[in-house]
Formats: C-alpha cells, sequence, structure tokens
C-alpha cells in the first residue's frame, strides 16, 4: 500500500500555482506547509516536491531563493528545521552540477548563510565562474570568507589560496558599518579611495589582541596621508551593531546569526577601533567607543556577546584616549559591564590611569564623572538663540523642557532650533543621554559602595558627591554618616531626621540600617516620604537579614532560599548585575561552580547552590542546549582563597577539587559572618528568587511543561512572604491609607486586598499574582514591561521595585473593575 501524503490540498493549490509561474505565490505556500508539516522530508511529502518540480527550469533559482527569503525570517523553530531541510533538496541540484550558471545560484544561495557548502565544493564552485571570466559577487567573497573564519571542513587550505588571488575590497558586505565604508569611499576620487582601501587592507592584520609597535605605526602613517579620517571613521563605527543589510538564513543549532557580528569583519573592525585612539582628540571619539562596548556584548541567543574582541578593541582604544571624556566612559562602563573579560580590561584600564595620577582607584572612578554641562546640582540651561532646553535630573528622572524664543514651553524641539543650531542641538541631545548612562551607572556603583564599607574625608565627598552637578542628584537624596551622625540634605543643607543642621565633620560614610536603633530607622522612613523624596534605590527601607534559628541549627549554611525554581536565563542576568559570579548551565554531561560572589574586602567568598532542572531537551532547554530553569539550595561562606567546589550540570551535590595531598576547606560558620555581610548576600539572593522565580509567571497556573511546577507555583504564588516582600507590605501599610482607593484597599496578610464593583481582590505582595472572590478563583494579569509608569502620582520612596509598582497598578485597575475594557480581564471576571 502506498504511503499517503499529509495534507493533500497543498499539492493542489501549489501544482496549480507551479502551472501559472506564481513564484511568489507558491514560495508563500511552500511555507505554508512547512508550518503545519513536522516530518522529514520524504513520501508523505512527496505531493509538495512534485507540485515545486513543476516551476519552469528558468523560473527554479528564483523559486529557491524566494524560500529562502521567506526562512530568513522565520523565527519558530521547527518550522525553521522543516524549511531548511526543504531548501537543502532544492539547492543540492545546484551544488552538483558543473556549470557556472549552476555554480552561481548555489554560491549565491550558500552567500545568504554564516557558511554553507564545505571549502572544496565553494571552491571548485567559485573557479567555474571565474574560468567562465564571471566575477565572484560580493556577498559570495564573504560567504567564502565567512567559511574560513569558521574553519569549517578544511575551508582554510581550500579558501586561502583562491581568496589571495581575488581583488576584493578588503570588508565584507552585508553589514551596515561595512556598506557604508564601502560606499562612501567609492565616492572619492581614485587617489584618495586608494589610501582608504589599503588602511582597510592594514586593519585586516589586527590579529593580535593588542597592536604592536610596528602595526601601530604603519596605521599612523596611513592616517596622516588621509584628510581628516576621524569624522569617517567615527560615522562608521556609530554603524557597528545595526540591522544586516544581508539577512543570512540561520540553520538548526545555529545562534540568532542575524544578531552576531560578521566573524570575519570583526578583525578590520577592531582595527579601525585601534586607529581611533591615533586620531587628535575628538569630544564625539570617547563616546563612539563607550558605545561601542555595549553593542559588542550584547547577547545574542546561543553566542553570548556579540564579539567580545571588538568591545575589548573599544576599551584598548579608550584607555589610549588622554581626555576626561574617555576617563568618563570608562568608570560608567566599569560599573555597568558585567562580561568577566571586558570588565577585566576596563579594570585594568582603570588601575593603570589611578597609577598615573598617583590616586587611589576608588578616587578615579569618582574624579572621573563629568559635570556634562550642568551649572548646578542636577540642572543645564541650554540656549539656543532665543530658545532654550532646561536639563532637569534633581528627582532622578532626566527631562528636558523646551521653551521658544517667547519664553512659552512646548512640547518639542523648536523648529528654529533644529534649523538654526543642528550641530549644538545633536550635542545637546547626546550630553542628554550621556547623564541617563552614568546616572544608571553610578546609582549601581553607590549600591555596591555599602560591602565596600568607604569612608570619604568630608571636604572631598562633599565636592565629590554632594555638591557635584551630576552626582550630587544621588548623594542629595540618601542618608549619611558624617561622623557617625545620620544625616540628608534638605533646604539647602545636611541635616539630621530631627532638623538639626549638620555644617561640617571630618569623615563620611553611607548610613545601613543594619545596627542602627528602630526608632531611628523608622524615623528616615517618615522623613523621606514627609520630604517627598524618592532614593536612587532602597537605603532607608532596605530590607536587613539576621541569622535565624533554623540557621543557628545548621551552622554552616542557610536553607532560607533553597527549594525553588528559577528562570535561569533571568537568575543570570542578576547575578551579573549584582557582582556575582556564574555560568549558564547546559544540558551536558559537565561541572560547573555555584554563583558566587567574592568579597575581597572581608576576605570571603559566598556561593550559592543551584543546578538545572529536567531531562527533556524541548521541554527544558534552549535550541543552545541550555536549561532553561534551575532550582536553588544552600547558600555557604568560605575564605576566598578555599578551592573552588564543582557539581554536575543536572545536580548530585557539590565537591571541592583538591589535590591528594590537600583537605576541603570548611565552611565559615554563619554566626562569624559580619551582619553586614550576611545581610547584603541573603539579600542578592532574595532579589534573585524573588525576580527570576516561575511563580512570579501569572500565566503559570497550570504548572508550567507537563504541569510539573504546579504545587511549587501555587506555594510560592500565594506562600510565605519574602523579606523583600515583608517590606512591600510595610510600605504599602503606610501608603495605602494616602491613595485615592483607600476606602477600597486595605493590607491583610500576605495581601493587598482590593474591594471592587464586581468582585473582591487579594493581590499577593510577593508574587502580585491575584485571587478573586468567590472561592478564591485564580485571575491571570499579564503586566506590561512599563508597569511603572501605570501608577499615576502615587508617590514611592525608592527606585527599583517593579512589583510594587505592578501591584499598585493592578489595586488601581480592580477597584474600578467596572471600567475595565480588556477582553481577556473581562471575561475573567464575569465567567
Amino acid at each position: 500500500m502506498p504511503t499517503p501524503v499529509l495534507f493533500p490540498e497543498y499539492g493542489d493549490r501549489m501544482a496549480e500555482l507551479a502551472r501559472r509561474g506564481d513564484v511568489q505565490g507558491l514560495a508563500d505556500e511552500a511555507l505554508a506547509y512547512a508550518a503545519v508539516y513536522t516530518g522529514h522530508w520524504g513520501h508523505e511529502s512527496r505531493h509538495v516536491t512534485d507540485a515545486l518540480g513543476l516551476v519552469a527550469p528558468e523560473r527554479k533559482p528564483e523559486l529557491l531563493m524566494a524560500i529562502l527569503d521567506r526562512c530568513c525570517r522565520i523565527t519558530e523553530t521547527d518550522h525553521r528545521r522543516v524549511t531548511n531541510e526543504l531548501l537543502e533538496i532544492l539547492v543540492r541540484r545546484y551544488s552538483k552540477i558543473s556549470t557556472p550558471d549552476s555554480a552561481a545560484v548555489a554560491l549565491g544561495f550558500g552567500a545568504r548563510h554564516t557558511a554553507y557548502f564545505d571549502g572544496e565544493e565553494q571552491r571548485r564552485m567559485a573557479e567555474l565562474l571565474l574560468d567562465a571570466g564571471r566575477p565572484l559577487p560580493p556577498e559570495v567573497v564573504a560567504v567564502l570568507r565567512r567559511t574560513v573564519a569558521h574553519g569549517y571542513w578544511g575551508s582554510a587550505e581550500a579558501l586561502k589560496p583562491l581568496l589571495a588571488k581575488l581583488d576584493a575590497p578588503a570588508l565584507n558586505s552585508g553589514e551596515a558599518w561595512a556598506d557604508r565604508a564601502l560606499a562612501d569611499v567609492a565616492s572619492l576620487d581614485p587617489d584618495e579611495a586608494r589610501r582608504w582601501h589599503e588602511l582597510f587592507r592594514h586593519a585586516v592584520t589586527a590579529t593580535s589582541a593588542k597592536p604592536s609597535q610596528k602595526w601601530e605605526t604603519a596605521a599612523r602613517r596611513l592616517l596622516d596621508e588621509l584628510p581628516e579620517p576621524g569624522d569617517r571613521l567615527r560615522s562608521w563605527l556609530a554603524l557597528v551593531g545595526q540591522p544586516r543589510t544581508i539577512r543570512l538564513n540561520r540553520t538548526r543549532w545555529e545562534h540568532d546569526v542575524n544578531e552576531a557580528f560578521d566573524q570575519f569583519n570583526t578583525t578590520p573592525l577592531r582595527g579601525l577601533v585601534w586607529m581611533t585612539s591615533f586620531l587628535p582628540d575628538h569630544p564625539e571619539t570617547p563616546r563612539t567607543l563607550g558605545a561601542l562596548v555595549e553593542t559588542a556584548l550584547r547577547k545574542v541567543a546561543g553566542l553570548g556577546p556579540r564579539s567580545p574582541k571588538i568591545a575589548n578593541a573599544a576599551v584598548y582604544a579608550l584607555s589610549r584616549v588622554p581626555t576626561e571624556e574617555a576617563l568618563a566612559q570608562i568608570a560608567r562602563l566599569a560599573a555597568r559591564v558585567t562580561f568577566k573579560g571586558t570588565l577585566k580590561e576596563l579594570n585594568a584600564a582603570l588601575d593603570a590611569r589611578a597609577a598615573a595620577l598617583g590616586l587611589t582607584r576608588d578616587e578615579v572612578e569618582e574624579l572621573a564623572v563629568p559635570a556634562y554641562g550642568l551649572t548646578e546640582v542636577g540642572r543645564r540651561v541650554e540656549h539656543f538663540g532665543d530658545a532654550s532646553a532646561t536639563l532637569d535630573a534633581t528627582s532622578g528622572t532626566v527631562t528636558v523642557t523646551w521653551r521658544n524664543s517667547t519664553g512659552k514651553i512646548v512640547k518639542s524641539v523648536p523648529a528654529a532650533v533644529r534649523s538654526a543650531h543642528p550641530e549644538q542641538l545633536a550635542d545637546f541631545k547626546a550630553a542628554v543621554k550621556d547623564v541617563e548612562k552614568m546616572l544608571s551607572a553610578q546609582t549601581e556603583r553607590l549600591d555596591r559602595q555599602f560591602l565596600a564599607q568607604r569612608v570619604w574625608p568630608f571636604d572631598a565627598w562633599r565636592a565629590r558627591y554632594l555638591d557635584h552637578p551630576l552626582l550630587g542628584t544621588l548623594a542629595r537624596r540618601l542618608i549619611w554618616l558624617v561622623d557617625d551622625v545620620p544625616c540628608a540634605f534638605a533646604d539647602g543643607a545636611l541635616r539630621t531626621h530631627e532638623d538639626k543642621e549638620i555644617a561640617a565633620g571630618e569623615t563620611v560614610r553611607l548610613w545601613h540600617p543594619i545596627g542602627r536603633e528602630v526608632a531611628e530607622v523608622l524615623a528616615w522612613r517618615a522623613w523621606l516620604e514627609a520630604k517627598q523624596v524618592t532614593q536612587p534605590f532602597k537605603q532607608a527601607h532596605r530590607e536587613v537579614y539576621l541569622l535565624t534559628a533554623a540557621e543557628e541549627n545548621t551552622r554552616v549554611y542557610s536553607n532560607r532560599y533553597a527549594a525553588h525554581v528559577l528562570r535561569q536565563h533571568q537568575f543570570h542576568a542578576l547575578t551579573a548585575a549584582r557582582g556575582w559570579r556564574n555560568k549558564l548551565r547546559m544540558m551536558v554531561d559537565d561541572a560547573y561552580e555555584p554563583a558566587t560572589r567574592e568579597l575581597p574586602q572581608w576576605g570571603l567568598r559566598a556561593e550559592f547552590w543551584i543546578e538545572g532542572i529536567g531531562d527533556d531537551w524541548e521541554a527544558d532547554t534552549t535550541e543552545s542546549g541550555a536549561y532553561l530553569r534551575i532550582a536553588t539550595d544552600q547558600v555557604r561562606f568560605y575564605p576566598i582563597g578555599a578551592p573552588e567546589h564543582y557539581a554536575h550540570a543536572g545536580g548530585g551535590g557539590y565537591e571541592q577539587w583538591v589535590s591528594q595531598d590537600a583537605q576541603p576547606t570548611d565552611p565559615v560558620p554563619l554566626a562569624e559572618i559580619p551582619p553586614l555581610v550576611l545581610s547584603e548576600v541573603l539579600r542578592d539572593v532574595d532579589l534573585f528568587v524573588g525576580v527570576a522565580s516561575v511563580g512570579n509567571d501569572p500565566t503559570w497556573q497550570d504548572g508550567g511543561p507537563g504541569g510539573r511546577f504546579r504545587e511549587y507555583w501555587a506555594s510560592y504564588s500565594f506562600g510565605e512572604l519574602s523579606g523583600t516582600a515583608q517590606t512591600r507590605r510595610e510600605m504599602l501599610e503606610r501608603l495605602v491609607p494616602r491613595l485615592a482607593i483607600a476606602d477600597r484597599a486595605k493590607v491583610e496578610g500576605r495581601f493587598l486586598v482590593v474591594r471592587g464593583d464586581l468582585r473582591t481582590y487579594k493581590i499577593h505582595l510577593g508574587s502580585g499574582n491575584i485571587l478573586m472572590s468567590p472561592n478564591d478563583q485564580y485571575l491571570c494579569i499579564v503586566p506590561k514591561q512599563t508597569a511603572s509608569s501605570s501608577t499615576g502620582d502615587v508617590f514611592l520612596p525608592f527606585e527599583g521595585d517593579r512589583v510594587l509598582a505592578v501591584i499598585l497598578s493592578k489595586a488601581l485597575m480592580l477597584a474600578k473593575d467596572t471600567q475595565i475594557t480588556d477582553r481577556t480581564i473581562t471575561q475573567q471576571l464575569r465567567g
């Protein structure tokens, strides 16, 4: 009996399209079939391949490329797999026929991939074209180079001699920056264009981690021969990371190739980046290089950072630029970058600058923060003729207010400013972005100063922080200890919460609630709320984690945050942001260290033990094989020099790897850990669990894949409150009576209870998930990513608690449940 075909209606439609010569319609239909067909191409799908074979021979290359164009846009894994298998069938005949025309089709197809055919195949097809007197298109040259760069299938031996004979540009086409560079140079007179191409060829030789003196000398000579090359280099570098101009097809197991950098181009790009530091100083150079570091470190699914090589090259170039703007970029990046290799380069650059200036590393970081044109703390007024713009960063949010020539506030940039002052406007807009980036970086740096226990001389602190035009916007919203007297800035002076003015002192350090009297902590919370001061991070409301009775019993480890299920990639991002070292766990036979935070000032290392969950490749991992979820276990502390622990990716227990002659190092008893260290480490772990737990996902009522996590989801979503959630409850107890819905809302135990007209709702203070009357029926509301903007004019005394903002936005909405129009919600309310 013949094998039945699947979805036979597709074959009929496609045969008709083929007879009509509708290649584009046929490609659409082929993609539609691939979306519903989950098998491998064979007898059951022969009606589709037979229909494709009805296309006129001269139109078949067009059909191949039409299907390929559509495949480049597919995101669903199985759909892409099925379509790629079809493409492999269709292109095979062209790669096997030994004619220039078939070679042109196959090479054109291969050029839409990172690499496709092996080196010998590509060489044979390329020589067919060249022998016929037909040049290789730039995109074909690009894929030949990428194949060599990837080292596939002995490609170097097959392709390098061929590439050496080609008279092709030194840059691969297909990336926005390279295309612009090639186009710009093509528009120049032949002599100048020749010199630029010579510079590009030199950039291709940037194969070492840093330029040699010989390489630099040659680069400087080439730059000197060009008229003002800086503007062109900076304009090209500003385009790095923009969408590819020639979109590539992603094959199975491959990372998102259209988000990655062209692997061949990264070498000449590194050379061009180095060259920016050999040019005369220009204020735009550090800004361009700083942005390039961030662009190069942006992560790609299945790959990781796009190009640490380019990020490190940009850091090197910044370290060679002897300006305050360059130092500011290095300091900003050192506070934000989490990729270990690049962070090491940034730290080395800062340490070198500190040694050259005879200052400490901390002092250099502080002195590196520019004023960005701010003439007073948090304010800059820029005049554009009769119009003006006021930049205000005093509240933590950077705002710009425009006034036209009559002094009237307007919503956007006045037309006269755009036409008469374009360069000044561009500089001002760049400064606004710089202020936003630097404030974010310095907020994170200051938040890490608690464990650093930094102490400043009063006068130096006042100049570098309190009265600094930019850092003052942060320092004036924090509480400080001046000679151990707590004070904060209000009404033009430092004051205690009892309004006693502090005019001077000897030393200053950050105030932390641990070890302070409860009355003092509560007084500062009340002071902040009365003054309507929003702190840049939790300080007065900061959670304090003290040793529990259970931890006294376990003695050397804490189980406080064990047995949770976390989204691995979100957890990984959080650990990096908080200064922990962690590696993504893959579903492979390999061993991993725990998530680790080193505390050199205390001689300690904190460890958070975790392991991957699941054994189903499809349901439990990403395409690259990384676990989607991890399970949590103990928190421990060891001397910083103790041997590392390792455990199998999927669990099995941690062990210290020591030589046969050595003894494992015992953990430090929790009772011996300084209270500040214990509290801050457990606060980090609470953050990891509180943000990354699958229990926070309102769509997981069914328990996720196979319902395996239903019990955990229910226990977390509506269970006991963590330290962060308890702080949230205390905040809401004071905040709710001042809300417009005060008569409809109250805090009861673990919930904020809100009375609507249709139902009564219980919003859990930990997860933000909702139960509603009657019978605690679950209500699924998926918050927007910008939920914090929906809390209206509600004052919050600290930034950074997104769950609190989500809870408030849900409460404000549910109190007026008859006005809800979202059908996904109304159907649940009336169901």
